[in-house]
């Protein structure tokens, strides 16, 4: 793409400087027909060639992209006859189905096997991860299908009967019904995946959103950004924009949206690409680790700094549910508190008692808000802790604090027998100690509700992290711990269970737990390290997690442990 030289290039290489837009955003300009796909002709049916598309140039790469609308039911069969003729390896989907109750795009794949006239579509693999989905299909062309014999509008190698592709789609699931996403972090993510699993020579990534305007331009403004900011160290979104209007209408639609390029272009420059492939984490974290003599300073510490740097600070607006008067005796501490939009709201109605608890929903690797992180109960929130586990059917309680009563730490369980809490009941069933892992399991219900039937909860309290020290005595007793819990969650509800981790204050070890056990998945599904894209991930929703250098330390080393150990 050439970008003009219009004085409005912003420096990557200095993280200090602002890249903050100036948003009267380029007109729309209708001009688009010159850009628009055209789909080989189908025997008597002279207008065949239409599809609501257009080519985008990406960074130095003609026609490298094709913005699309969602399809709907009458154009499922054009939009996949657009897929093989391009020889697209790569679907980019940047909307939900439904969205507000409104339907946004058709699902124009199958769960199984779906054939549209002459193209088949088979789906082969399905993999969920809390912000997008990647589903890989093999799909089947046959015979001359009634399309005409015209010239393509890609020279495209003339295949034979049946060839049978690989083509993977890319679903974003995590952009908001409203506006933009919250962070930029989980798309600049999606962003890397869609670029470390393209095939480089194929035809062009197609992108979609609903109308295949807003959305759709803003992973394609950010794209093409990310592979200027690394060719050159520079960015120029105005003129990307203007660019892409000047192929397909609207494309970035709203202010909002220009603004949160700029964000996700931000984080990209600020924070780099923080992955490391599996092989290669031993050395690196080895050379991560080497003290630099001048300046006293090391890489492990250069990039938590900038976790730091790059941590939201969260605002007294942001806490307004944990600030209200009526809440504050359920806050351990006033400076640790949960913002509105991750709280979750407790349900079970208990004469007067209100919905809050101090705890926020986390994302693990694979489910959205698959964790709550929460304070150890107070002595008056031990209802609302139990209301919390069966109103979010979780079916996992890690501890990784002793009980203190001086602290205000009291034990929340029974021992034996049966614990009431209004309505909710807790009925110990049995106990196991293995080294320094307490598991106790529980059934617990509602007895207001007998027809909603009891859960089995277990609590993993783990004793190998003492208060005086920042980390836990033994990484692989922590991997253990981390496994146990994997295992329970897998074996008693197909891992659809959310877990509550608590410690004292709901922050650092925590998050060193959440974090080692995003990291954990991660190395199992992608065989690659990112340990500061998932504290990043955490911090979003709670700037405490893992808050001590230390901690991001044994997040690598526990890594590390897991790998070794096979």
């Amino acid at each position: 793409m050439g970008m003009g030289s219009s004085g409005k290039h912003r420096n990557c290489n200095n993280p200090h400087t602002s890249i903050t837009p100036t948003v009267d955003l380029p007109s729309a300009a209708n001009t688009d027909d010159h850009s628009r796909v055209r789909l080989q002709m189908l025997e008597d049916d002279s207008n065949s060639d239409y599809i609501n598309g257009n080519y985008i140039d990406g960074y130095h790469r003609p026609n490298h992209y094709i913005a699309t609308q969602g399809p709907m039911q009458e154009t499922i069969y054009d939009f996949w006859r657009m897929v093989w003729h391009e020889n697209t390896a790569s679907i980019i989907m940047v909307t939900n189905l439904v969205e507000v109750g409104r339907v946004k795009c058709c699902k124009y794949w199958p769960d199984d096997t779906e054939i549209y006239k002459d193209i088949k579509v088979t789906l082969i693999d399905t993999e969920l991860l809390a912000e997008y989905v990647i589903r890989t299909f093999a799909v089947e062309k046959g015979g001359a299908g009634g399309e005409a014999n015209c010239s393509p509008s890609r020279e495209v190698p003339q295949r034979g009967i049946h060839e049978i592709r690989e083509i993977r789609q890319f679903h974003f699931t995590g952009w908001p019904d409203h506006g933009v996403p919250y962070h930029a972090t989980g798309l600049l993510g999606f962003v890397r995946q869609v670029k470390s699993k393209s095939p480089p020579n194929a035809g062009p990534l197609v992108v979609h959103c609903s109308a295949g305007a807003g959305r759709t331009g803003c992973f394609i403004v950010i794209d093409i950004m990310l592979d200027m900011a690394e060719r050159e160290g520079v960015v120029d979104i105005y003129n990307c924009v203007r660019e892409l209007r000047s192929r397909r209408v609207n494309m970035v639609q709203t202010e909002e949206q220009y603004v949160f390029i700029h964000d996700a272009i931000l984080e990209a420059c600020l924070c780099g690409d923080t992955s490391i492939p599996a092989s290669q984490v031993r050395s690196l974290y080895y050379d991560m680790n080497k003290l630099d003599p001048q300046t006293n300073s090391s890489q492990i510490k250069e990039e938590f700094r900038t976790l730091n740097m790059v941590t939201p600070t969260l605002r007294v607006e942001d806490c307004s549910i944990a600030l209200l008067p009526r809440n504050h005796e359920k806050n351990r501490c006033m400076d640790i508190l949960p913002p509105d939009r991750c709280l979750p709201f407790l349900i079970t109605i208990d004469g007067e008692s209100s919905n809050y608890i101090n705890a926020a929903l986390m994302d693990s690797y694979k489910q959205p808000s698959a964790f709550i992180v929460t304070q150890h109960p107070l002595p008056n929130t031990v209802k609302d802790f139990w209301r919390l586990v069966l109103d979010y059917h979780c079916t996992s309680v890690v501890m990784l604090n002793d009980v203190d009563p001086a602290q205000l730490c009291p034990q929340y369980w029974p021992e034996n027998g049966v614990h009431r809490h209004g309505p909710i009941q807790v009925e110990f069933v049995s106990a196991d100690l293995e080294e320094d892992i307490i598991s106790r399991i529980f059934r617990i219900y509602n007895a207001s509700r007998p027809q909603d039937g009891h859960r089995m909860v277990q609590q993993f309290q783990f004793l190998g992290w003492p208060m005086y020290r920042d980390t836990p005595v033994s990484k692989r007793s922590f991997l253990k711990l981390i496994r146990q819990v994997g295992k329970w969650q897998e074996e008693y509800n197909g891992g659809e269970g959310r877990t509550v981790v608590h410690c004292l204050n709901g922050g650092g070890r925590s998050g060193t737990f959440c974090a080692i056990s995003i990291v954990c998945e991660m190395l199992r599904h992608q065989r690659t390290v990112d340990v500061f894209h998932a504290v990043k991930t955490l911090r979003n929703n709670k700037p405490n997690m893992v808050d001590l250098l230390d901690q991001y330390k044994f997040c690598y080393e526990v890594a590390l442990e897991y790998l070794n150990s096979g």
